[in-house]
Order: C-alpha cells, then sequence, then structure tokens
C-alpha cells in the first residue's frame, strides 16, 4: 500500500485536527494535483519548509478513506469535467474509516479556477445512498451554485475510491494531502476494479498563489497534473468514455495498473 513512501512523517511535529482546520480549514481554495511516483514522496518530504506539521489522530499520522461517488445515470457531472466545463459539480459520500465518520460533499467549481466545498455530516450506514435529505442537501446546495440539477435522471453511486491519505498543515495557513494505496471500484454492471500501487496522489490547497509545497514539488521536477480521482478513475476502468483531458495521466500511471473483476477484489 506504499505505507514505505509515508515513513518520514515520523520525522514531522505532530498537529492535532481542531488546529488543523482552525489553521487552514479552506472550503474555498484552489487545488493543484500531481500524481508522482510512490518513490519520489519520501524526497519531498524531506525538503519540505521547516515548521510544517503532519495531522496525528490517535497516534497515527496516516487515516484511511473511502468515497462513493454519484452521477446522473447519462454520467452529466463526468461530462462536464471532461469537457471542461466552467460550471461542473462533484457529489459524494466521504467515510473516514478509522473514525467511522461520514460526510456528504457536494463540490463546485466557480470562477478563477475556484473549488467550493460543502459538506453535511451523514450516518455512516448512509454513505452508499442518496436519497431524502441528502438527495434535497445536494440539490439545494448545485442550485445555490447556479447548477442546475437533473430534473429527471436520479443520482446514483457510480464509483468508490479507496486510499489512505497523510494531511500536512504548512507555515503560512496552506495546507496539503498525499494519497497513497489508490484503489478504484466501479459500481454498477460492469464490476471492474483497479489500483495503482507505484503511484501517488499530492493535492495541495491555498487560498490563491502557489505554497511551498508546490515549488518543492517544482523544484524536484514536477508539475501540476489535470487528475482527478473520479473522473480519471473512472476514465481508466471504462475506455469508451471521452478522456483526452487526462490522456497524460493515464498513459503515464494507469497504463499499467493492476485489475480485476469487483468479485475478486483483495
Amino acid at each position: 500500500m506504499n505505507a514505505a513512501a509515508l515513513a518520514p512523517l515520523r520525522d514531522l511535529a505532530p498537529v492535532g485536527l481542531d488546529e488543523l482546520n482552525s489553521a487552514a480549514e479552506l472550503l474555498t481554495r484552489v487545488d493543484r494535483k500531481y500524481m508522482l511516483p510512490a518513490g519520489a514522496v519520501p524526497d519531498l518530504l524531506q525538503r519540505l519548509p521547516a515548521g510544517t506539521a503532519a495531522l496525528e489522530i490517535d497516534g497515527r499520522r496516516s487515516s484511511q478513506y473511502e468515497s462513493v461517488y454519484f452521477d446522473t445515470p447519462d454520467l452529466s457531472s463526468y461530462h462536464l469535467a471532461a469537457y471542461g466545463r466552467r460550471r461542473r459539480y462533484k457529489i459524494r459520500t466521504r467515510s473516514y474509516v478509522d473514525s467511522a465518520l461520514s460526510f456528504l460533499e457536494v463540490k463546485t467549481r466557480g470562477g478563477r479556477s475556484v473549488t467550493v466545498k460543502e459538506r453535511v455530516a451523514i450516518e455512516p450506514d448512509a454513505a452508499a445512498g442518496l436519497t431524502g435529505d441528502a438527495l434535497a442537501y445536494a440539490e439545494s446546495t448545485l442550485d445555490e451554485a447556479g447548477i442546475e440539477p437533473p430534473e429527471h435522471d436520479p443520482f446514483v453511486p457510480v464509483l468508490t475510491t479507496r486510499y489512505r491519505r497523510a494531511t500536512l498543515l504548512v507555515p503560512g495557513g496552506s495546507r496539503a494531502t498525499i494519497d497513497v494505496g489508490l484503489e478504484w471500484i466501479e459500481l454498477g454492471p460492469h464490476g471492474r476494479w483497479l489500483t495503482t500501487p507505484g503511484s501517488v496522489i499530492v493535492e495541495t490547497k491555498s487560498g490563491g498563489s502557489a505554497g511551498p509545497v508546490d515549488r518543492t514539488l517544482w523544484s524536484l521536477g514536477h508539475r501540476p497534473a489535470s487528475v482527478s480521482k473520479f473522473a480519471t478513475g473512472l476514465a481508466a476502468l471504462r475506455p469508451d468514455l471521452p478522456s483526452n483531458r487526462w490522456t497524460p495521466v493515464l498513459r503515464r500511471h494507469f497504463a499499467h495498473a493492476t485489475t480485476g473483476r469487483r468479485k475478486d477484489l483483495p
């Protein structure tokens, strides 16, 4: 699961969740994503600015995540992302497996590439469905963002992602996440899954301009990539879908992915 890539986290100072959120909650932010070889992570961690801290919860420096993504049967959310539409959205449930907490999250993309994330707590056993109050919350959030919810096609679960995440608090109020053990599971009749054991995703989150982690990544020769756990993962599982937007990442990091059928999940 590439856990060795995160070993240098033990050399960083710990930071609690409340302190992290107070310093850099950043629900409205600019995200930059990088997909790297897993072997590049230790060098990155060792070059971070002095004072960088790692989120620690119950003695753990990383946590297991699981997300279920929802879309219409004709994949309208996916197609908005595939064609780079300015007004696009993403709906998912996110479960923090180690702490048994779950949220419904609605992410919208506005002007100047700013991502706005709204979320509400849900019961863990509701994390795989979108009905009732959860559906109403998603539709009202889209409406407030100027995105018209589908009138006739319901939202259905289309993809599950699993990974282990470490979170960094960087001096100056920015943060970054490092996701290892990436796994994608297609929901529906095809039932395929894949993993990319040789790659990780680093995401930086700042209020505007590039932060220290971005500059460190650039100094190591890494540049932001067009990658989305939802859209790129679904494109890798469904070659029939339009995917030009993610072609470089698909060729470099998914060409040799480990794949299988859902019934054979390890």
